[in-house]
């Protein structure tokens, strides 16, 4: 009989290669740096050779295919629009990040060390957590800002933060994990949620407490461990309370301006945050009205708002902004009905994708499919009040996540053998 000839030591080396670049994924997102585009273009030539030549690849792909079909034809969408108002391309740069992404997560239906990948998301949230800190208690920011653009970005942050610090919580509850993991993971999802707090992102803030109790909740149901439960819900308000101490005046300052503004608005006098969202909500539901079908197209709310300024319908507050601070407003601007029926899909299909196998018996299948659900639904519940798709760091973060636990979850499902210390 023929030896089996051993594996060789670039074929052993591999997983671990690629599961370095996917850990350092997030991370790149929240910097600027020229340099960063090298990783990703990286994995997806990687992602384009396996679904070109590996046909176990393509198999354990396809049990994602739900959700890469409803995004791949989210980008076409984007396409079609631009097209369609005679547009400039450059407004298709973002979409076409989705493409990007479709080919990286295929580098999830190999043996990739996933532990190492959840720590690195665990110490993403850690490092912005304490960036965030200095910026605040050191510098004196009002609003910490991350390493990723100015003011314009803190609810963008305060969403990237507290996303990643979920699933570090999630990590936190896992049965079975060493104990210094656990730990690791602990104190990281407190600096990152801490740091969250301190971008004062109100949205991203309500959004995260029926998100954090989504997940501790779904932990309970699955591991019936209810006493567990309640001590991780007791621990969680106690750290809250003290971290509300060190900014409670700027918190509660900002929280209780929501009610004012809201009783006080006036089209004719719509200053202040709260305001202005409502007065940008009013002209984007006529513009929606003016043209359900085919909406005004991608990216020219600003465009819109400002001809309904010039016209004496809608307040100069609003001049200034180019989108209605509300992705379902915004897709219902750029396209109408079929715009806003194409944001549900996208969020809706990896939200049934990972919500059916969330209390999976197999722990990495419930683990990867509580983190992709808890991904989706933050961002569906931020959307309602900010846009959480126009700008690059949390446009990526989301096709990254749910594409590659999708394809993730796609390869345990499909190997149930493998599922060993590597595969969890």
């Amino acid at each position: 009989m023929k030896a089996v000839p051993h594996a060789t030591s670039a074929s052993r080396a591999i997983p671990t290669v690629v599961t370095l670049l996917l850990a350092l994924m997030p991370l790149l997102f929240a910097v600027s740096i020229r340099a960063k585009a090298a990783i990703p273009g990286i994995l997806m030539l990687y992602g384009i050779y396996l679904l070109a030549f590996n046909r176990e690849a393509r198999a354990i792909y396809g049990g994602a295919r739900s959700v890469a079909t409803v995004f791949a034809l989210s980008m076409l969408y984007a396409a079609a629009n631009i097209a369609g108002h005679h547009l400039r391309w450059n407004e298709f740069d973002l979409p076409s990040h989705i493409l990007l992404f479709l080919f990286v997560a295929a580098a999830f239906t190999q043996p990739i060390r996933i532990r190492w990948f959840w720590l690195a998301l665990s110490l993403t949230t850690a490092l912005l957590g304490v960036v965030c800190i200095y910026q605040h208690h050191i510098e004196g920011a009002p609003r910490a800002y991350g390493l990723d653009g100015g003011d314009w970005g803190v609810i963008e942050l305060g969403m990237f933060m507290l996303v990643l610090a979920l699933s570090a919580v999630v990590q936190l509850l896992r049965e079975g994990l060493p104990r210094m993991e656990r730990i690791i993971h602990g104190v990281c999802a407190v600096l990152g949620m801490y740091g969250a707090l301190l971008t004062q992102s109100r949205g991203p803030l309500l959004a995260c407490v029926p998100v954090f109790l989504l997940v501790v909740g779904l932990h309970a149901m699955r591991t019936k461990k209810w006493r567990q439960t309640l001590l991780v819900l007791a621990g969680a308000a106690v750290i809250a309370l003290i971290s509300m101490v060190f900014v409670r005046s700027e918190i509660l300052e900002r929280f209780n301006a929501i009610g004012q503004e809201v009783s006080t608005y006036d089209a004719n006098d719509s200053r202040g945050a709260v305001r202005e969202r409502l007065e940008m909500w009013r002209v984007a539901s006529h513009a929606f009205m003016e043209h359900p079908v085919t909406g005004v197209g991608i990216d020219q709310f600003g465009k819109y708002a400002q001809s309904q300024v010039m016209a004496g319908t809608a307040s100069d507050a609003i001049a200034k902004y180019q989108h209605p601070h509300s992705e379902y407003f915004e897709a219902a601007v750029a396209g109408g009905v079929p715009g806003l029926l194409m944001l549900l899909f996208v969020l809706g299909t990896p939200l049934v994708f990972f919500g059916r196998r969330v209390l999976d018996p197999e722990d990495g299948v419930a683990t990867a499919a509580t983190a992709g659900l808890l991904t989706v639904t933050m961002y569906a519940l931020c959307g309602l009040t900010d846009n959480v798709f126009y700008r690059a760091m949390p446009h990526s973060l989301f096709f990254f996540l749910t594409l590659g636990l999708a394809v993730w979850i796609s390869r345990l499902q499909r190997e149930p053998a493998p599922r060993d210390a590597a595969a969890h």
